[in-house]
């Protein structure tokens, strides 16, 4: 027990008390988090993206595990959501919603601070490549998803991809890497850029607690439990299976990919189905009230289940 309460304190309570303040502050104030999130998507997210990789002592073998580890892991999951939804009679818009929470994980927001904590530097780079990672499955692979009630038209969202600036920041990082061009940590420019990068921490968790806050959870509690089940129990079971079958040589980057696989649901999936589902309801719940319920519930439960799942990652168990 004690060792839970350090873990606690330690990697999840900063997390937890950051998020409440915005928590706090969204309940007393009207903030609007749409101007918070375009700073830390457009200018914050790619300046800590370009420094962490550009940056990282990671091998390119390790970099090129992770980036396949995420898309089995986004695969597999998405089968079980199928499969799941199907079973539990979930039908257009809601079984989309439910595959959208499902396969894609809070690695910005929550990840990459409780990594950051849990593990260290080697935490927040393998967090961050994550979050990369995913980001353009979520306007591909996402856009899809959240599309198919609306045809093949909404397909056009995927364009979207390409005005992300964390994708770009990806390909110069390692195009800077590859090329052997990376200004010295200790230059004016690579400093410039830690310190905007360092700032998107704070804020992302700012942010959570505004967006949490904002949810309206009462009416979808009791439509929410597949979803909360899959993201809280299988997707960390298939993380692990996918951490073993990739077979990482950093044993610390493998627990931080399963750290980053047990993160609850992502608010952008959120965006995803307002645009693409509109006002849809299924059995009188709008679709985006399941989609912010589940976030809510999934986020409030990951509280207890990283503490205890950094407990076990930290010991070496196993993995």
């Amino acid at each position: 027990m004690t060792d839970l309460l350090a873990i606690f304190a330690s990697a999840v309570g900063p997390i937890v008390a950051i998020a409440a303040v915005g928590y706090v502050l969204a309940t007393v104030r009207e903030i609007d988090p749409e101007p918070l999130n375009t700073a830390v998507v457009y200018v914050l997210a790619p300046a800590l993206v370009f420094h962490s990789l550009a940056t990282t002592r990671l091998e390119a073998s390790t970099l090129l595990r992770v980036a396949v580890g995420i898309g089995v892991f986004t695969a597999a999951m998405w089968v079980i959501a199928e499969l799941v939804g199907r079973a539990v009679g979930e039908e257009e818009p809601a079984l989309s919603a439910l595959v959208l929470v499902a396969i894609f994980t809070n690695s910005g927001n929550l990840g990459i601070p409780v990594s950051d904590f849990a593990f260290g530097a080697v935490g927040r780079q393998t967090a961050v490549l994550f979050l990369s990672v995913q980001s353009v499955l979520m306007y591909t692979v996402g856009v899809y998803v959240a599309s198919r009630s609306s045809g093949s038209a909404g397909l056009e969202g995927v364009r979207r991809v390409f005005y992300i600036p964390l994708v770009y920041a990806v390909v110069a990082a390692l195009g800077a890497r590859a090329l052997d061009i990376v200004p010295p940590a200790d230059t004016a420019a690579m400093e410039t850029l830690q310190l905007v990068g360092d700032a998107s921490i704070p804020l992302m968790l700012l942010i959570l607690g505004i967006q949490l806050a904002r949810s309206n959870t009462a009416t979808a509690v009791s439509r929410a439990w597949p979803a909360t089940a899959l993201k809280m129990a299988v997707a960390p079971a298939v993380g692990l299976g996918v951490a073993l079958l990739v077979g990482f040589e950093n044993a610390t980057v493998a627990r931080v990919f399963v750290l980053e696989t047990a993160m609850p649901a992502a608010v952008t999936p959120l965006i995803l189905v307002i645009e693409f589902a509109g006002s849809a309801r299924t059995e009188g719940v709008l679709v985006s009230e399941y989609v912010s319920t589940c976030v809510f519930l999934t986020t409030l439960l990951a509280i207890p289940a990283l503490t205890v799942l950094i407990a076990i990652l930290q010991s070496g168990i196993v993995i």
